[in-house]
């Protein structure tokens, strides 16, 4: 059974320890993104981890002209047969600080530690160790079928994610012909639960504002002007109040998308059962699946009026919040802002300035009923024996608008983490057996493509 096979070998190199020795290699290249003192360590993991990995397994690597200093990319393509699937693996190298003295005794986040049946260290589960887990199923499959794939695979990696991938957009315009594909297969992001595999469609969009009202120059003194001159940080409070009840239910029309059927049905199947939940929190009448996954959700962010740290009896002359709208598809991203304002103005706030930030990520999913999601978790399910949970998007945000609207892409995502893996915090870790399980399933996935790539090529394009 060549299937087995191939997964048979990503079984011996996990457990020769040849996985644990590749991410540990990359782990210890300290690509912080946020730190510009690592630009060499950036450079290093492209042209010399990336490359040398993906040129043993036959792609031809080359540096795309970056539209801003602030990121570095690189393209990758092993392109057998023009007739065949081209699939599209986006990755991400860089990652967030390593908060280097905040983790546990004996854990650093530029060393690979094995501990309580998990790897530790920064990357391991955003995103060195998901992106090693996929090129090594290709290695498998590859020697399993004698040095071929039976399809095409183009590989985009960027180094700057963490920062909101600046330049990601532009440069996937530039180079709309040369990054042509049939659909998105990658990793990144959590699975629903840790024992269950998980395909998720696109993500939910991000727009962070920042509200203020500037009353005058200077605080003036609380006894001698109290009930005189207006309060902003009061203003402020009740303008905030305006956009939600005070159970978090959402009052702006514009940011009130609808809910498919499609999506409504694969989040009742998806089984997710959240570890924390204020029940009475958010959008009535939804599930908790449907809130997370199929809704949009405000959140204030942070609030500031006077000195919290030592307040005075004064009226303060300013106070300010960062506000974020998580959205799905289905609200118009260029009316986020120009809501909020014409909400405010209804509501007697004209005072109350918007800002909205530049770095907005959009709303992207396919519809859980293409048939290329059918395929994609049937392959998963014939591997792991599991039923694959489905979600249009996943809560989070991610720039898949970049291959889903730019490229035309569908985008099928298969994530190798779990909601506990502390990414982006101290500790981050990933448990060995969701490593090994994520080596078979990929594997699978990347045998079945190969295994009738016409098939897969016609599914791609239906709509």
């Amino acid at each position: 059974m060549p299937r087995q096979n191939a997964i048979n070998r990503a079984d011996i190199y996990f457990e020769s320890g040849a996985f644990r020795d590749d991410l540990a290699r990359r782990i210890a290249i300290r690509t912080e993104s946020q730190n510009n003192v690592q630009s060499n360590a950036i450079e290093t993991y492209l042209d010399r981890e990336l490359t040398t990995t993906l040129e043993s397994l036959g792609f031809k690597c080359s540096r795309l002209e970056s539209p801003t200093k602030e990121n570095s990319f690189l393209f990758a393509e092993r392109i057998e047969n023009e007739r065949f699937p081209t699939i599209f693996l986006y990755l991400h190298g860089d990652v967030v600080a390593g908060m280097d003295e905040a983790w546990e005794d004996g854990l650093s986040p530029w060393q690979l530690h094995e501990k309580n049946n998990r790897y530790y260290g920064r990357g391991t589960a955003d995103n060195k160790g998901q992106h090693s887990i996929n090129l090594a199923a290709l290695r498998c499959v590859l020697e399993e079928r004698g040095g071929k794939l039976n399809f095409n695979v183009k590989i985009l990696a960027e180094m700057g994610e963490e920062i909101g991938s600046p330049g990601l957009h532009n440069l996937c315009k530039k180079y709309r012909d040369l990054l042509a594909s049939d659909f998105l297969l990658a990793s990144d992001g959590p699975r629903l639960q840790l024992e269950r595999p998980t395909i998720f469609l696109g993500c939910r969009g991000t727009a962070t504002m920042e509200l203020s009202i500037h009353a005058r120059d200077s605080a003036h003194h609380s006894g001698n002007w109290g009930g005189l001159l207006a309060n902003p940080a009061i203003q402020l409070a009740q303008a905030l109040a305006t956009i939600t009840t005070s159970s978090g239910e959402i009052k702006i029309p514009e940011w009130r998308p609808s809910l498919p059927s499609s999506v409504r049905d694969a989040l009742e199947k998806c089984g997710f059962v959240p570890a924390y939940t204020d029940a009475d929190w958010g959008e009535p009448g939804l599930t908790p699946a449907e809130k997370l996954f199929g809704w949009c959700s405000f959140e204030i962010l942070a609030m500031t009026a006077g000195n919290p740290a030592n307040p005075v009896g004064a009226i303060p002359p300013d106070a300010s919040a960062t506000v974020q709208l998580r959205f799905v598809v289905g609200v118009e991203p260029d009316d986020i802002a120009p809501a909020l304002r014409r909400h405010f103005d209804e509501h007697g706030f004209g005072m109350v300035a918007i800002s909205a930030k530049d770095n907005i990520f959009l709303a992207s999913r396919v519809d859980p009923d293409h048939p290329l999601v059918e395929w994609a978790a049937a392959s998963l399910k014939k591997t792991t024996s599991k039923d694959t949970a489905i979600l249009p998007n996943i809560g989070a945000s991610l720039p898949n608008d970049a291959f889903s609207d730019i490229l035309g892409l569908p985008t099928i995502w298969v994530p190798h983490s779990y909601p506990g893996c502390s990414q982006h915090a101290p500790n981050e870790h990933l448990p060995l057996n969701l490593v090994q399980e994520a080596l078979q399933i990929m594997s699978g996935l990347y045998w079945d493509i190969g295994e009738d790539p016409e098939t897969v090529k016609t599914l791609s394009r239906s709509s």
